[in-house]
């Protein structure tokens, strides 16, 4: 691969880093291959139990390479159903990352715009450096702030007011002023960064995985729930399912013994 690494640090854990460190690790049309690729494999591998997403250099990811895209990125005066193309392909990154059956950790090291911004939001966990910064650039180019899930994810996160403020201005978050928004659960200090996202992957690693899997699912999916009845039915098919384990039943023994 041209624009990404892979890592497996720890049993179960898999570091997946965008790699194009000259310009912040902007998405170009090869990234978007590679990175389709990566997610679509690691949603089959059973080995793969958590994923941490960060990137080389010194930021995370600065969106869409505007100056270098490559071909694939249509003009203005191409044809509104290519447009929507290319657009519904950069979305499904976001989709990927949301739909990998594994928790996600967002290390984010840097810069965190626009499209990266959107790949931080689909991750389950986000942590950052003190020298991380967010942004939704979109709207400073002419274009709607709402774009591949931003509209979605943002609000649940950090509330309709606070993702307002961010989305409709595009100005720059501070990890400092990320951190007070809940946008991120912790922050660290640059050096300690990818060490711990992958302590709380293997946190998480060393967890029976269905039982991680189906609480990934019932967070997305009750965040939804049309009422506390709906969001109780699908826990307790949930606790049904796993209890009736192999794993569940040694951890239930290690506990009573």
């Amino acid at each position: 691969m041209s624009t990404l690494e892979l890592d497996r640090p720890r049993g179960g854990v898999v570091v997946v880093r965008l790699n194009r460190p000259r310009c912040l690790n902007a998405v170009n049309e090869a990234m978007q291959t590679e990175l389709r690729d990566v997610l679509a494999d690691l949603a089959g591998e059973d080995s793969a139990r958590a994923v941490v997403l960060t990137g080389a250099g010194r930021g995370f990811c600065a969106g869409i390479d505007m100056r270098d895209f490559g071909p694939a990125m249509p003009e203005a005066s191409a044809p509104a159903l290519d447009r929507l193309r290319f657009q519904e392909r950069m979305t499904a990154l976001a989709e990927a990352i949301r739909g990998l059956p594994q928790p996600v950790v967002a290390a984010v090291n840097g810069p965190c715009v626009g499209a990266g911004f959107a790949l931080c939001l689909a991750a389950d966990i986000r942590i950052c450096s003190t020298a991380a910064s967010f942004g939704n650039a979109a709207i400073l180019l002419g274009l709607s702030g709402a774009e591949m899930g931003m509209s979605y994810h943002l609000p649940r996160i950090v509330g309709t007011s606070v993702a307002a403020d961010w989305m409709l201005t595009g100005r720059t978050i501070p990890a400092a002023e990320a951190d007070r928004r809940g946008l991120v659960s912790e922050v660290v200090e640059p050096d300690r960064l990818l060490e711990r996202a992958v302590e709380l992957a293997t946190l998480i690693a060393g967890l029976p995985p269905l039982g991680v899997r189906l609480t990934k699912r019932a967070l997305q999916v009750n965040t939804d729930a049309a009422s506390l009845s709906a969001a109780l039915e699908l826990e307790n098919r949930n606790q049904v399912l796993a209890h009736a384990t192999d794993e569940a039943a040694d951890r239930r023994a290690k506990w009573t013994t």
